[in-house]
């Protein structure tokens, strides 16, 4: 069976996780990554180390000196790796790599280049890697896919709620809240990955903003329901002391959740998260 194919069972005893450890980084730190991609080599840029090399789009890597290549994730960890402790602009010393083309077994030298990113030393080939996702297309009628759409957006909103709750009473990272770079981020991540996953993303967007105008706050429109509440149990509006007082607290809340979400992003981009 071929590395990174095949099914069986897993398991993972959720009591080993502390509940404010449930953060957006769960997933890779418990060893979950993105969707498999096969070390399969796309588009080369002409004079990259890559096609000096020989490599051809379609190569499929097998090893690397002598270690297993499972996918593509890990092809390209250790084309970065091998550019800490090089010198910027130089090459590498040269690696073994084994790769299948058109049923053939090659074995080609290759010395990637190294570089300067983000303060770090990193290797770079200069090629496409990762085969994407075989991806299958399911059709429903039209009165399913309300019922589907109107499903998943009940699910989506309660775990945004949950989410906030944990996050308030501290059972849940406060990492978890994240502004307008790492939207954007994942905007562009998935608009790269096709229409689908691009749409998918401004609906779990769009449902979560929902989610959280509805809260209780002054400046959304939850906290003028919650007015309107007041007035229709009491028989009177909000004195105007009163809602002085609460559009105070409500700017200060939203001027604090948008510095939180902004140092989120910062520490992101800096990968201090």
């Amino acid at each position: 069976m071929a590395p990174g194919q095949g099914q069986g069972p897993w398991g993972l005893p959720p009591d080993s996780l502390e509940k404010r450890e449930l953060d957006a980084q769960l997933l890779r730190r418990i060893g979950l990554g993105g969707a498999f991609m096969a070390p399969v080599l796309g588009e080369l840029s002409p004079g990259g180390a890559g096609a000096e090399a020989g490599l051809q789009r379609g190569d499929r890597v097998l090893s690397v000196d002598g270690q297993p290549v499972v996918d593509a994730a890990a092809l390209r960890e250790r084309i970065r790796a091998s550019g800490q402790g090089g010198v910027e602009g130089e090459r590498v010393a040269p690696m073994l790599w084994r790769v299948e083309r058109a049923g053939q077994v090659l074995s080609l030298e290759l010395r990637p280049k190294v570089v300067r990113d983000g303060g770090q030393l990193l290797g770079r080939i200069e090629a496409q890697i990762g085969a994407p996702p075989e991806l299958l297309t399911v059709s429903h009628g039209p009165l399913e896919s309300l019922w589907l759409g109107a499903r998943r957006t009940w699910e989506v909103s309660a775990l945004t709620l949950n989410t906030f709750g944990r996050m308030l009473i501290g059972e849940a990272s406060l990492k978890n809240l994240s502004g307008p770079i790492t939207i954007a981020d994942y905007a562009g991540q998935s608009a790269r990955m096709g229409p689908a996953q691009y749409l998918s993303f401004l609906a779990l967007v769009s449902v979560s903003l929902a989610v959280l105008n509805l809260l209780p706050l002054p400046m959304l429109d939850g906290g003028h329901l919650m007015y309107y509440l007041f007035e229709g149990l009491s028989g009177r509006p909000v004195s105007e002391w009163w809602q002085q007082q609460l559009q105070r607290a409500g700017v200060l809340i939203m001027l604090l959740m948008m510095t939180l979400a902004l140092s989120n992003d910062m520490a992101r981009l800096l990968g201090l998260h």
